[in-house]
């Protein structure tokens, strides 16, 4: 009898953190420096996937997504903007609803330089999406530099239903 308690409770505590990294949270790696320099590249964090059950994510928030623009990997970026609110980027610099912000965790690897996203016309937020951006915002695939496969469009904002978690403390 003792191999097949062995076994059950084998079982049991596979399924508990299977449905745990399912339902609540689950490590991430960070392998890319996009959030540079708040998350650099090796970083390994929580993923929080109950809070975004129970609200929406607000500016400033990190989150974990489902690329819009088909990759194979989950992102992780900054949110900026929200459902209703106004962007502007004006020579990298973010506009939010008519104000300047003052981001101190933004860095720009390439300051002088003019890259695809650094200025982008005011665009309305609809609601049920985000705008996100990397903190390493030189070298970051993000709501300002997306492209579609598809249309060779960008598609600018992030449906939140592909959102995947908040992303909490490293371990």
């Amino acid at each position: 009898m003792k191999p097949v308690r062995t076994t059950l409770i084998i079982l049991l505590t596979v399924a508990g953190v299977l449905a745990a990294r399912r339902w609540l949270g689950e490590p991430i790696y960070i392998a890319s420096d996009s959030m540079a320099p708040t998350l650099t590249k090796g970083h390994h964090l929580v993923l929080d996937k109950v809070t975004f059950r129970l609200r929406a994510p607000a500016r400033g928030e990190i989150i974990a997504f489902k690329s819009p623009v088909g990759e194979a990997h989950e992102s992780v970026k900054r949110v900026i903007a929200v459902g209703g609110d106004t962007v502007e980027l004006r020579e990298k610099k973010v506009y939010l609803n008519g104000e300047p912000q003052l981001e101190v965790y933004a860095y720009y690897a390439r300051p002088g330089e003019a890259l695809k996203g650094d200025t982008m016309p005011p665009s309305l937020v609809p609601e049920g999406a985000l705008f996100v951006l990397g903190d390493n915002r030189d070298n970051s695939n993000d709501s300002a530099s997306w492209e579609d496969p598809a249309t060779g469009r960008p598609p600018l904002f992030l449906p939140l239903a592909s959102v995947t978690g908040k992303v909490r403390g490293a371990y």
